[in-house]
Order: C-alpha cells, then structure tokens, then sequence
C-alpha cells in the first residue's frame, strides 16, 4: 500500500530561502538508530545509521532544484541532483558509503533545528532490469529534528518519488506503507 506524504520537509527541502545555509568549517556527523517496520520488511528491522554533511547546498541549488521539478518534472530533478556536489554521506553496517547530494538546515525557534537530506537511491541490477514499480520511487529523504544540544529524532523515507502539485506545493510519495524512524539521533563522537 502506497502512502502519500505530504511534507514540510521537503518544503524546507526546495522552497524556502535560508540565510544560515553557510559553509562549515569542519564536518557534522550524526549517528542514529533505525527502525524499519514497514510493508518492504516481513519483520521489524533495525541498524545504527551515521550521517556525515561536509558542507550546506546554497539558496542557489534549492532555487534551482525547485524549478526543475515544477517545469521538467521528477525524471529531470533526479537528472540534476545526480550531478549535483557530493555534500555528505550515510553509512550502514556492512554496507557501502551512499552520497548525500543536497542537504538543508532550518534553525528552529526553540533553539534547535531541522536537517534535511536528498539524494538518488541506489538501484541495483535486478531492479534496473526486471523495471518493477520501486524504480519509479528514485530519491532518499531523510529528515533529522534536533534540539539545541544537537539530539532528537527523524525519519527516513528511502524510496520516495517527489512531485509538484498544481497549487504549487511538493509532495512525497514513499513507496513503503511507512518511512524508516530514526531514534536517538545524536552527534557522532
């Protein structure tokens, strides 16, 4: 069952300008618990996730993004965001490094602040060749609430097709029942 997500996230993600958006002097990185207990799984399933950001995207990249998804559609903003700078990466147990291509910080009023992460989702040979409905859910967004000591919570929607409405909004579609949750976020020591 596919469930719509209409999110502020994404709205953070590509429709608002941000003035904090600066270049970081050393990396952040963040680790965190994740629980999948969507529809993709046939029981709960849980892993230690680390996120490293090296550097912010620019009022330019979202302002850019943006426009392609409401003129040329999800296929082209996939085409974009592929090219766009490594900005961090995620890591998984036993699993390979995945870039992050774009990455969003909205200060929050209570002190702390909202991270947000795109990028394309890997697709492997199986899937690239047999074309099943996964392919048309191409990005991961991850999302990360902290407080002003930097610990929260967030959630991961990993396979997820992006789209704009006709009022001008965007819109997440993820392809699983439910996203990933992420618990005890906090900084990677």
């Amino acid at each position: 069952m596919l469930k719509t997500f209409a999110v502020a996230a994404l709205a953070a993600l590509i429709a608002v300008p941000m003035a904090a958006q600066s270049n970081m002097a050393h990396p952040e990185k963040f680790t965190a618990f994740a629980v999948n207990a969507s529809n993709m799984t046939t029981r709960a399933q849980t892993t230690a996730v680390d996120i490293t950001i090296n550097r912010w995207s620019t009022d330019a990249d979202r302002t850019r993004l943006l426009s392609i998804l409401k003129s040329k559609g999800q296929d082209a903003l996939l085409d974009a965001l592929q090219k766009m700078p490594v900005v961090g990466y995620l890591n998984t147990p036993g699993s390979l490094r995945y870039d992050l291509h774009y990455a969003r910080q909205i200060p929050q009023a209570e002190g702390g602040r909202r991270i947000v992460v795109a990028t394309d989702r890997y697709i492997g040979s199986w899937e690239a060749i047999n074309h099943p409905r996964s392919v048309d859910y191409p990005f991961t967004v991850i999302e990360l609430q902290l407080d002003r000591t930097d610990h929260g919570k967030g959630w991961a929607s990993i396979y997820t097709k992006i789209t704009a409405t006709d009022d001008g909004n965007v819109e997440l579609e993820n392809f699983a029942n439910e996203p990933v949750m992420l618990n005890d976020v906090k900084p990677a020591t």
